[in-house]
């Protein structure tokens, strides 16, 4: 049985510190981001920030402690994070006169903000991002996935009226799916929280969720439409054009650190990680083979082609150390190169190289002429090609024939007992949350969300037998 198969959560945590992705340090629950695992967030914040700029939604930045007052003037919102909130309360010898919370989140500090800034509709609408660290004392944790500080962006915009705002709700939700499909080549199931897995104080969440190779669900973005709730809060009004003042409606969103996990788990293999280009800290490896040391025009060549590919703008290393080939190849197959290229004397001879695609099986030999061509084509196929087999591997974990309670059990039984996963099923679902609590205390499962797309419309609830207002997906989640 591969090393992935036999124990996920093993493999992962050996396959991200093996790799250099991260590392642990010494506050519960935090980790380190190592250059290679901070380099995949830079290049996921590059794309996001692109799409920001051609919303005119600029970057801001708030500050990470926020006043106890403010999380006590939205009810929900404070109920809703209060289990994992740290607190600030003295500095040095002196207790301080109000407890500061380190951020979960930012929408009482921007709407305090807000308030201050939006007086007129000429001011809306108003929207802004910010890249943060946020806090939150998880009880149980998982680098990249569940950890008590990690990072993420968090937009917040405020709105003359309801469709303004669930327009903009929507889109960023399209935006968070296509990243995730066409940069990270994540396949995602797009759809609405139920009320209780509902973003605290929102009026609707939506959310993207990833399927992982071992079937478990990553939520991997979260977009809320918040109504008035805390523009009433915290009193951010405007002007309309008839002199009246209003409320605005607002929204908030954000994506995290717990992507890099999601494509750790999408796409890594037994040999180690596997990285689509488009994110990949290392797209070409060039290595010497041979005895190359005898023979000085080999490194001559690969110094030629590195700042070749440099100048061309991929991410390139020169792999000139003195350890063995079959180390190499292990080491850049763990840290998920791309391309491998490799030139010993008779390649130099016969005017080609041996190229090693990291999601393939085969070497190719590339002639020199043919090379710049070959690079660019095969990383250019490379993520599409990824995309197809996570979701091909994500059919085949869909369950659409489940109808009860009994049902769902007798399946993870057989799939504990076969050693496979149980994935995400597909149900119906009263609208009550207490099928949706049955649901997860007797079998592990939660709801992930509503589809937009169903595959299936169910008519009847999974516990109750009551006609389905709904139909949703379900599974184990991170």
């Amino acid at each position: 049985m591969s090393e992935q198969k036999n124990d996920f959560t093993e493999w992962y945590l050996k396959t991200i510190q093996q790799a250099e992705l991260m590392a642990y340090s010494p506050v519960r629950g935090s980790i380190i981001f190592r250059p290679d695992g901070f380099e995949l967030w830079e290049h996921i914040q590059e794309e996001f920030n692109k799409f920001l700029k051609t919303q005119d939604i600029r970057n801001a930045y708030f500050p990470m402690l926020i006043p106890k007052s403010f999380f006590m003037k939205e009810a929900d919102h404070i109920e809703g994070f209060a289990p994992e909130l740290p607190w600030v309360t003295e500095v040095g010898d002196e207790k301080l006169d109000e407890p500061l919370a380190l951020r979960p989140t930012s929408e009482t500090m921007i709407g305090s903000a807000f308030s201050d800034w939006i007086n007129s509709y000429r001011d809306l609408p108003y929207e802004i991002n910010q890249w943060a660290n946020v806090f939150r004392w998880e009880k149980k944790t998982l680098p990249f996935l569940r950890t008590s500080e990690f990072l993420w962006q968090e937009g917040h915009t405020a709105h003359a009226d309801e469709a303004d705002a669930r327009k903009r709700t929507m889109a960023i939700l399209d935006e968070y799916a296509r990243l995730a499909e066409e940069f990270l080549a994540i396949p995602v199931y797009k759809g609405q929280k139920t009320p209780s897995e509902r973003f605290a104080g929102a009026v609707d969440t939506y959310s993207i969720e990833a399927m992982m190779q071992d079937g478990k669900a990553v939520q991997a973005g979260t977009s809320h439409y918040l109504g008035t709730k805390f523009a009433e809060a915290f009193d951010i009004t405007y002007l309309t054009k008839e002199n009246k003042h209003t409320h605005v409606h607002t929204t908030s969103w954000g994506m995290s650190t717990r992507l890099l996990g999601s494509l750790i788990m999408t796409h890594g293999d037994d040999k180690g990680l596997v990285f689509p280009p488009t994110v990949a800290p290392t797209q070409i490896v060039l290595m010497p083979v041979g005895p190359w040391k005898k023979n000085p025009a080999i490194m001559e060549k690969l110094d030629t082609l590195f700042a070749a590919f440099k100048q061309a703008g991929y991410r390139v290393r020169l792999d000139d150390t003195d350890n063995s080939p079959g180390y190499k190849f292990n080491e850049w197959e763990l840290k998920g190169a791309c391309l491998r290229i490799e030139c010993g004397p008779r390649d130099l001879e016969n005017g080609h190289v041996m190229v090693k695609v990291r999601d393939l099986d085969e070497k190719n030999t590339v002639t020199f002429d043919n090379l710049d061509a070959y690079v660019a084509e095969q990383l250019a196929i490379m993520p599409k090609r990824l995309l197809e087999k996570a979701k091909a591997r994500n059919k085949a974990n869909e369950h659409y024939d489940i109808n009860t309670l009994d049902e769902l059990k007798i399946h993870i039984d057989k799939c504990n007992e076969e050693g496979t996963t149980p994935g995400f099923v597909l149900v119906g679902w009263d609208g009550s949350e207490e099928t949706e609590a049955k649901i997860k205390e007797e079998t592990g499962f939660t709801t992930r969300n509503i589809p937009f797309e169903v595959p299936m419309k169910k008519e009847f609830d999974l516990v109750s037998g009551k006609p389905a207002k709904h139909t949703l997906w379900i599974a184990r989640a991170y």
